[in-house]
C-alpha cells in the first residue's frame, strides 16, 4: 500500500477548490485519464492539465497518484 508522507497532508477544510477543480479531482479519484475527464466535462485536455497543476499545488501533492489518494481520503 502506498503511503503519503506526513508533509503531504493539508488541511483540506481550508483549501478552496473551484467547482471545476472538484470535478477534475473526482475524475482522478475515479481513475480516469485527462482525456477522459476532458470529454466528460466538455473541456479541452489542456484545460484539465491546468486544473491538475492548480489542484496539486493547492493540495500540496507531487503527482497524480498522491492527488488520487488524498481525494479518496476527502471524497464525498
Amino acid at each position: 500500500m502506498l503511503k503519503l508522507p506526513a508533509s503531504t497532508f493539508v488541511d483540506v477544510s481550508h483549501t478552496e477548490l473551484t467547482p471545476m477543480q472538484m470535478n477534475v479531482l473526482r475524475g482522478v479519484h475515479s481513475g480516469l485519464t485527462n482525456k477522459q475527464i476532458a470529454f466528460d466535462l466538455g473541456i479541452a485536455e489542456a484545460t484539465v492539465k491546468v486544473h491538475m497543476t492548480a489542484l496539486m499545488r493547492k493540495l500540496n501533492v507531487r503527482n497524480r497518484t498522491q492527488a488520487a489518494l488524498l481525494a479518496k481520503a476527502i471524497m464525498l
